[in-house]
């Protein structure tokens, strides 16, 4: 059957299709789709809990497909009770094939009992690689965390500005990653976050506005020399 033959019969079938009040999808609708756009959201529980990737997938419509792989409490560190790696969700999100890949941890981390010296940004390559090794070229966003409004003393707001944001910035560097500072776009907006640390819905959407704006707009896209000089396949 040449091609002019099954597009006729794939308007034949939705005209019936949509007679009979069945939702279903055909290999011709497939093929005139496409392969929607993978994204892996990566993070502790701001990504897990909140609705930022929900958000994220609605903004985006149906050419991307959002993968919520956050794990509340991880951090970056192998030195803390849940490193991010040695989480079920993390090899998920490795199966999950990402071609885009939102990376928003650090929160966890702003506790020095968490990481050592040189410990974060060591693991946090690791991180990376790990998702720059899958096949193909995957695009892979580091975020920088959100502010810390509160006195609990498992978050220290300081040692997240201070310590492991410049981290993050120097690894962004050092690995051609775009970033996107989360950090400065919360600014002193402390009454988007439920109890200081964990983002409401205006928080969330806060969030998934910026990652969108990251993924979609043309100039917050690197250079073709981050995809030539960086990855495997």
């Amino acid at each position: 059957m040449n091609r002019k033959s099954r597009t006729v019969l794939a308007a034949i079938s939705v005209i019936i299709i949509a007679a009979s009040g069945i939702l279903t999808f055909s290999l011709e609708s497939i093929e005139v789709a496409g392969k929607p756009t993978r994204v892996a959201c990566v993070g502790d529980s701001i990504t897990e809990g909140s609705t930022y990737p929900y958000r994220l997938k609605g903004m985006l419509g149906p050419d991307y497909r959002v993968g919520n792989f956050g794990v509340s409490g991880s951090t970056v560190s192998l030195n803390s009770k849940t490193p991010y790696m040695n989480q079920s969700k993390f090899r998920e999100a490795l199966e999950f094939r990402p071609d885009i890949v939102v990376i928003m941890l650090g929160t966890n981390d702003a506790n020095a009992e968490n990481s050592s010296e040189g410990s974060f940004e060591a693991a946090y390559s690791q991180l990376v690689n790990s998702f720059q090794q899958l096949e193909g070229k995957q695009l892979i966003w580091i975020v920088k965390s959100p502010p810390i409004f509160t006195d609990n003393p498992d978050y220290n707001d300081t040692y997240l500005a201070s310590t492991i944001l410049l981290s993050i910035d120097k690894l962004a560097d050092e690995m051609n990653l775009p970033t996107v500072d989360m950090y400065s776009a919360f600014g002193n907006h402390s009454d988007y976050f439920m109890d200081g640390v964990h983002p409401d819905s205006k928080g969330a959407a806060l969030i998934a506005s910026k990652v969108y704006d990251a993924i979609t707009l043309p100039d917050g896209s690197p250079d073709e020399s981050y995809f030539s000089d960086q990855y495997i396949g």
